[in-house]
């Protein structure tokens, strides 16, 4: 059979490189079709990620039908942080099949060779405040929203090809256990001062209160591996669509004498209603997705944002304030119905943070890995 590794390079041929989940995961009962309409955007120049950063996408063809696909990256946000010649590699699906896998791996790398490149890490999809890590551990669930799925054989597959691990990133899941949550935090909840106050977003000032949440997470997050700030447009567009999925108190803000100092967000699981739309909206699927998140809430969510600042992190303070947030949160989960909630991601080497989901009972259920590779290395 005759293999193509063919450049994304006009509108007919992004359109093929967005379908091909559907060949790899048409077998797969715990796979979540994305929105057609949302990958599009997503990849489009409206995407406030390109305003720093370059991709290149590549599918490919077995005797002209689409069979994988893989991105390739580069951040100049990233190379300005680190200088490490370092991009990323993403999006990538492809059959159980290792000559389809290393020609896409080539094509990637020979283009983030061509541009200066000397090493490669992902999947990132597309940055590192997006999509990330390849599921390597928790095949038997839906992922969550902004989570990936993968089939088993992806993880040997990307090996094969010459990635080792870079880092791996947790997801950790909390079921309604009121009594040992609540016991777990009131230690910490009462060294709180008394100048501190817990509110929701405030949604007449979202502008002035989406800057604080950014300014608090990226200085929060500021030393975590592979750190690249979120831009000012970035953060906005984000915070758009979350406004638009979530109820305000899903957002819960901790101020010290009128200071943001910390912050959480938690979003409703919109992949259970998107199950059955097959990536599609019309005719009926916008109706059914509003009647959904509306009238039928999810009954699972998922923490994607959460920052203490850094200067308060080691203090007494610290974790209070993380317990603060969380209490918060959690009585507005309970409120809407949530029976479980997902934290995600969380850095393997984050102890810290670990500790304080684990005291009030989180389990880790997923576990997604990142890949490194040295560019021009030989693949036998």
């Amino acid at each position: 059979m005759a293999l193509q590794i063919v450049p994304v390079s006009d509108a007919r041929a992004l359109d093929t490189f967005i379908r091909v989940p559907w060949t790899v995961y048409r077998d797969d009962a715990h796979w979540v079709p994305p929105l057609l309409l949302e990958r599009k955007e997503a990849l489009s120049k409206k995407n406030p990620f390109f305003e720093h950063a370059q991709w290149q996408g590549f599918t490919a063809l077995m005797d002209g039908r689409p069979v994988g696909r893989i991105s390739a990256q580069i951040d100049s946000l990233h190379q300005e942080r680190y200088q490490d010649a370092t991009g990323y590699f993403g999006l990538f699906e492809s059959p159980d099949d290792k000559q389809i896998a290393s020609a896409l791996f080539a094509a990637a790398e020979s283009w983030l060779l061509d541009r200066g490149m000397r090493a490669t890490v992902g999947p990132l999809n597309l940055g590192i405040n997006q999509e990330v890590g390849l599921l390597v551990e928790g095949f038997d669930q839906p992922p969550n929203i902004m989570m990936g799925h993968a089939p088993r054989y992806y993880g040997p597959l990307v090996e094969a090809c010459g990635y080792e691990k870079a880092v791996d990133v947790l997801a950790y899941e909390i079921g309604r256990k009121e009594d040992r949550i609540v016991e777990a935090m009131e230690p910490f909840v009462r060294r709180l001062p008394e100048n501190l106050v817990v509110r929701p977003l405030d949604t007449s000032r979202k502008a002035a209160e989406l800057d604080a949440l950014r300014d608090i997470f990226n200085d929060a997050w500021s030393g975590n591996w592979g750190f690249v700030p979120f831009t000012e447009n970035e953060f906005r567009a984000v915070g758009n669509e979350m406004l638009m999925l979530l109820p305000r108190d899903f957002i819960q803000i901790a101020e010290i004498d009128g200071e943001p100092v910390a912050f959480i967000t938690l979003l409703p699981n919109i992949n259970e209603a998107l199950a059955d739309l097959d990536g599609r909206l019309l005719p009926f699927g916008w109706l059914k997705l509003l009647w959904r998140l509306k009238v039928k809430f999810p009954t699972s969510g998922r923490v994607a944002l959460m920052g203490v600042r850094k200067h308060l992190q080691r203090t007494r303070l610290g974790p209070g304030l993380a317990y603060a947030v969380i209490r918060e949160v959690r009585k507005a989960a309970l409120a809407h119905g949530l029976t479980r909630v997902e934290f995600s991601w969380i850095l393997e080497q984050n102890k810290p943070t670990r500790h304080i989901i684990e005291l009030i009972g989180g389990t880790i259920n997923k576990r997604y890995r990142l890949y490194r590779k040295n560019l021009g290395a030989t693949v036998v």
